[in-house]
C-alpha cells in the first residue's frame, strides 16, 4: 500500500504543477494583452495645431483629438480635409502632457480631448464640412 499512496500523491502533485503552470501562463498572457496598445480609427477635420509640428482633429461628435505621428504619415498634406486616421491610444509621460496642456486647451475649449498616435491616414473628403 505505500506505494500506491506514494504514486497517488505524486500523480496530485503532478496535476496541481500543471494546473498551476497553465493558470500562471494564462495570467502574463492577460497581462501583456493590458499593456498592448489595441489599434483603433477614428474620423474627423484635421487641424494644424497651436504646437509646433502639432495637429489635431474634431469629430463630427465634436471630441478634440491631439494626434501624434508613429511615422511616416504626411499630416501636413491633409490639413482641412476630412479623414480617418489609424493608431492607438498612447501612455504619454507626465512631461509630454505639461508640455502641451497650454496648446490643448486653445484648441479644445469645451470639447472632451484625448490623444491619438496616427500610423495610417485616408482621406474622406478633400474639404471638412460643417
Amino acid at each position: 500500500m505505500p506505494g500506491k499512496t506514494a504514486r497517488l500523491c505524486l500523480s496530485m502533485v503532478l496535476i496541481l504543477l500543471v494546473g498551476l503552470t497553465a493558470a500562471a501562463t494564462c495570467a502574463v498572457a492577460q497581462a501583456a494583452g493590458e499593456n498592448m496598445p489595441t489599434t483603433q480609427t477614428i474620423t474627423g477635420c484635421l487641424q494644424k495645431g497651436l504646437e509646433s509640428g502639432g495637429f489635431f482633429v474634431i469629430s463630427s461628435n465634436n471630441k478634440h483629438w491631439e494626434v501624434y505621428n508613429a511615422g511616416n504619415v504626411p499630416l501636413a498634406d491633409h490639413v482641412g480635409q476630412t479623414v480617418t486616421l489609424t493608431g492607438t491610444f498612447p501612455h504619454r509621460t507626465a512631461a509630454q502632457e505639461e508640455k502641451s496642456q497650454p496648446y490643448e486647451k486653445k484648441e479644445t475649449g469645451t470639447r472632451q480631448h484625448a490623444d491619438f498616435q496616427v500610423t495610417s491616414l485616408q482621406v474622406v473628403s478633400p474639404t471638412c464640412g460643417k
